[in-house]
């Protein structure tokens, strides 16, 4: 899920059950617009995406992993703004059919989703 610094959604990217974290990051940052900096929790910590994301002028605020050699440093303090992009989560599963997933079909469930976020942060 991408979202801007309200927590609105701006893009959602539904990935395999068996897929990281961070190769979902893979595609969404082919639709990432302009932006200083990227939140993101610690199933986001790789070397690539943090190369990458300095390449297009955005800081990456991730915190490392516990197994990594060498800790990746990073604005504890612009972590703490992560809370907007969790309460973006919490806000979508007070819908009962996205918080339960009824569909089965990953395209429905999608859609389900995006018209959740339409209504909540749109309209």
């Amino acid at each position: 899920m991408l979202s801007d610094g309200e927590g609105r959604l701006l893009n959602v990217f539904l990935s395999p059950g068996q897929m990281a974290d961070s190769r979902g990051a893979l595609v969404l940052l082919r639709h990432l617009p302009k932006a200083k900096r990227f939140l993101g929790d610690k199933a986001y910590d790789a070397d690539w995406l943090r190369d990458d994301l300095k390449n297009r002028g955005i800081r990456p605020c991730i915190p490392p992993r516990k197994k990594r050699r060498k800790p990746a440093r990073y604005n504890k303090r612009l972590y703490r703004k992560r809370y907007r992009i969790e309460n973006a989560f919490g806000r979508l599963k007070d819908w009962r059919g996205v918080a339960t997933r009824y569909e089965r079909c990953g395209d429905i469930f999608l859609n389900a989703i995006i018209l959740a976020a339409i209504i909540i942060f749109w309209i």
